[in-house]
């Protein structure tokens, strides 16, 4: 076994039914807590409801010579700061600029308004502002910190949100809860996980809450750490804290690029036991959850299920169904967005053209290009270009391929000239797949895959010193290769292998269901393919090493450590060789499973002698 997660230890334990009581109930967040300081002496009157009602109560305190005073000025600075009215937060700059010494307060009312989730934020003045405080001899309190840290975050100040943290430590707020949350956010925001986790770890036990979980999952997330996002999920439900609804999303999502099927349905179930109803929101996370987890049927009920689905719901499940290459159903769908009023974006489309590539529908591909240009006017990008090539490159128009990529508008890109390199490789054109590699040179971004597939083809074409030419120019150029590994989730817990494996605990069972599972095999007439194996040996030594495959072992280990009946899921990150799709589907009619591998590029879903893919992938 190479590498393993350890996810079990989450999935059992969500969804705890009483919430953590050996710690103090989760105080409200930082921006929760200012709020209720808003009632100012002058708060009692009845809140401004437009910015012109603001204008004529400031006209008259101007009148009244109390525009300076704080006491006074503070409602009116706080319903321009907070609202989201055009101009308002100019109109509350020029309230704070004649206050008469102005207190921490009015700062952090104007600071709070900078940093808030309208259009005109302007987080670089929440800065500015901070320093003008400092200088005026101002002391922060312990509502000033979560504010300049979020304006750090948004600007992605890395370095002067250090600094911050020496103010912190310098005014004695380390062990604020809330100054303690934002410099966890406020890192994870900027990328830095290490310093996120490091900021939690430094908070004594009683001093965590809900939302300092939730900061640190989020971070994690961020980062793309998601074994990490998951083991601090389990960490946090062992210690009887009940995840809020950030906390859930964060591991939902962490659970779909791991293919995390089991932690991921382990948290549904938690929603389920203690949410009246759904969000959208979360319902959407769902959906995208199930279907990168290879449950398209389940991402599909949790849709239906959605009152008020919005165009993120309909998206999610668009490019689920396209990596599922369910071309027709999710042509289907986006009709059903389009008939219910939502406006496709650009995102939906992206969708919708890899789902009518991995498909095969060409003709529908190319009308929905159209009717993205001419009925929703929507410009493409390149990564619309990018799915128009793909689409026409497996469907064999490689010449019309390579035409339109050089009348990208925005420019050949190498995802465009990628696709075209796979597709040659499916078609078996080795002399436009060396121009595709050329260009990918002449971009820059040229990757050691580029030159194995060069290198595969000429193999096939038994040009073996081509080949080993290929391959030499991948080590002459430093290219890192990822070594090709196959995973599969059992109990909870992912076990990695790779070709020939023979460090995994269980190898003896695993080799002996291999023999057991070929032997089985060659009942039913099969005959391993070995045309793809790219080495110079004899017939005898290819069988060897396709008998063994990464994947080969992952459904070997999947069927000896799963109930009767349940299905196997795999994940790999090479792409499906059709050995390996011949086998896996043989074994699924043969042993009566359903066999789901995610490859690089799209889930096949093996059932009764059938896979999803129709074999075209």
């Amino acid at each position: 076994m190479v590498g393993g997660l350890v996810l079990s230890q989450a999935q059992h334990q969500v969804g705890i039914a009483t919430p953590r009581t050996a710690a103090p109930a989760p105080g409200p967040a930082p921006e929760q807590a200012f709020r209720g300081r808003d009632q100012s002496p002058c708060a009692t009157a009845a809140s401004p409801r437009s910015l012109d009602e603001v204008r004529k109560v400031h006209a008259r305190h101007i009148k009244l010579g109390l525009d300076r005073s704080p006491r006074h000025a503070r409602p009116l600075l706080a319903a321009c700061a907070l609202a989201e009215w055009p101009g308002s937060m100019g109109y509350a700059a020029s309230i704070f600029a004649a206050l008469d010494e102005p207190e921490a307060f009015d700062y952090n009312t104007l600071m709070r308004g900078y940093v808030g989730g309208r259009g005109d934020r302007d987080p670089a003045a929440a800065l500015r502002l901070f320093v003008d405080m400092m200088e005026e001899g101002v002391e922060p309190d312990s509502y000033t910190f979560p504010f300049v840290l979020k304006a750090c975050a948004q600007l992605g100040a890395l370095q002067e949100g250090r600094q911050l943290q020496g103010h912190l430590v310098k005014l004695r707020f380390q062990h604020d809860e809330h100054e303690q949350n934002s410099l966890i956010s406020f890192y994870g925001k900027c990328g830095d996980a290490d310093q996120a986790c490091r900021a939690f770890e430094q908070m004594e036990d009683d001093e965590k809450t809900t939302a300092s979980w939730s900061a640190l999952l989020a971070a994690y997330t961020r980062a793309g750490r998601w074994a990490e996002c998951v083991e601090s999920f389990g960490a946090m439900v062992r210690e009887r804290w009940r995840p809020d609804e950030s906390s859930m999303v964060s591991v939902l999502s962490a659970c779909a690029h791991l293919g995390a099927y089991d932690v991921g349905r382990s948290v549904h179930c938690a929603l389920l036991r203690n949410t009246v109803r759904l969000n959208t929101f979360m319902s959407t996370s769902l959906v995208d959850m199930y279907a990168k987890c290879g449950s398209i049927e389940k991402a599909g009920a949790v849709f239906d299920a959605m009152d008020d689905k919005n165009a993120w719901a309909y998206s999610a499940m668009v490019s689920g169904l396209a990596l599922h290459g369910d071309g027709r159903k999710a042509l289907q769908v986006f009709d059903a967005m389009v008939r219910e009023g939502h406006r496709p974006d650009g995102a939906v489309y992206v969708g919708v053209l890899n789902a009518c590539s991995r498909a095969g529908l060409l003709e529908e591909g190319l009308r929905c290009f159209d009717r993205m240009r001419l009925e929703h006017k929507l410009t493409p990008n390149a990564q619309h270009y990018g799915c128009m090539v793909d689409l026409m490159a497996r469907a064999g128009r490689l010449d019309n391929a390579r035409t339109l990529i050089g009348s990208m508008p925005t420019g050949p890109t190498d995802t465009a000239w990628r696709s075209l390199l796979n597709a040659c490789r499916i078609h078996g054109n080795l002399e436009l797949a060396e121009r595709a590699l050329e260009e990918l040179a002449r971009l820059g971004a040229v990757n050691a895959g580029d030159y194995i597939i060069l290198a595969d083809m000429h193999a096939k074409a038994k040009n073996w010193d081509a080949a080993a030419a290929r391959r030499a120019e991948v080590v002459d150029r430093g290219l890192a290769q990822a070594p090709g590994f196959s995973a599969v989730e059992v109990h909870g817990t992912t076990h990695r292998f790779v070709s020939q494996d023979r460090s995994h605990p269980r190898a003896a069972d695993i080799y002996e269901m291999l023999h057991q599972m070929e032997w089985q095999l060659r009942f039913e007439g099969y005959k391993p393919d070995t045309s793809e194996v790219a080495l110079d040996v004899d017939e005898e030594e290819k069988r060897r090493v396709v008998a063994a495959h990464s994947q080969k072992l992952a459904i070997a280990f999947g069927l000896l450590s799963t109930p009767e009946g349940a299905p196997v899921r795999v994940v790999t990150n090479l792409r499906m060789s059709k050995e390996c799709h011949a086998y896996s589907t043989l074994i699924s009619e043969i042993f009566g499973r359903e066999i789901v591998v995610k490859d690089r590029n799209r889930f096949h879903r093996f059932s009764r002698g059938n896979c999803s893919c129709r074999n075209y992938w």
